[in-house]
């Protein structure tokens, strides 16, 4: 990932239920000693300071914190066809009118293979705000779309398309993402909330795609 931050901000209205069980989040600062060889095969990312006011900002320290990974798989049939899936998906900048929780999408001009999202929603008392930049990598047409982020909130992902005849076709979405570790003590029920998310824009993207074949008819 590039040394450039992004960026997010979190206005707490209610604090998260101590009760929730999850992975504890290891923080190591600067007055500790280097994390030891039992930390290999994940990634160590600055951590984030919480300043406890009504609206809290969180930024970069020069502390270092463990993440984890979550992946996130959801799998719909859409009665269309796999070349009209496919197409509508393809339009990024298009995603806001049917992803609950993305608020923009913008294709760089000079550069169309990078693109810049942003996300918000509100959750888990808090209202989640995101960006990061992302390389679009090379589709695969009819079959695979692919990105990873560059910069901003570590993610990557894929959607795949099956086709089930002349008229429908299954689209299979990943997401993957790193835990913001203000989010840790709801990292159990965060992927099933997630996976809720995505097939509720799964759905909508359903909705999208035929009235897309509809309107091009």
């Amino acid at each position: 990932m590039s040394s450039a931050a992004g960026f997010f901000s979190v206005s707490a209205s209610s604090a998260i239920d101590p009760g929730v069980t999850t992975r504890k989040t290891v923080l190591i600062t600067d007055k500790l000693s280097p994390p030891s060889s039992s930390f290999t095969g994940r990634r160590l990312i600055p951590s984030i300071n919480h300043r406890r006011n009504t609206t809290s900002t969180f930024k970069s320290q020069r502390s270092t914190i463990l993440m984890d990974w979550q992946n996130c798989t959801v799998k719909m049939e859409i009665d269309v066809p796999i070349s009209v899936a496919y197409n509508c998906y393809l339009d990024r900048e298009a995603t806001p009118l049917w992803m609950p929780y993305i608020s923009s999408v913008k294709i760089l001009e000079d550069k169309p293979e990078l693109s810049q999202w942003s996300l918000k929603y509100k959750a888990f008392g808090h209202d989640l705000d995101f960006s990061w930049l992302a390389h679009n990598m090379q589709p695969i047409p009819n079959k695979k779309i692919h990105w990873r982020s560059l910069e901003g909130l570590p993610n990557r992902g894929s959607v795949r398309f099956f086709s089930k005849g002349s008229s429908s076709c299954l689209v299979e979405l990943t997401v993957s993402y790193e835990v913001p570790h203000f989010l840790s003590p709801v990292a159990s029920i965060l992927k099933p909330f997630n996976e809720n998310l995505i097939k509720r824009g799964l759905e909508r993207f359903a909705n999208y795609a035929r009235t897309y074949q509809q309107e091009s008819a």
